[in-house]
């Protein structure tokens, strides 16, 4: 790991500090990227699986075949 001075918005991180309970400027420097990566990839994953298409009756919907009966 590297070392690395930055200009950050001193409110922001406060927020982010006290709504995910974090210690230090770091940890939500940190916590926020590895966020930001995360839902990077699940967007990604949901763009990869869109329009792969509907096998069932045209404008049919998925039910719940215990709640059906």
């Amino acid at each position: 790991m590297s070392r690395t001075n930055i200009d950050i918005d001193d409110e922001l991180v406060a927020i982010v500090m006290n709504r995910f309970n974090l210690p230090t400027k770091k940890s939500a420097v940190d916590m926020a990227l590895r966020r930001l990566v995360v839902e990077t990839d699940q967007m990604k994953l949901v763009d990869s699986i869109f329009g792969i298409g509907w096998d069932g009756p045209e404008g049919g919907r998925f039910t719940d075949e215990l709640h059906s009966r």
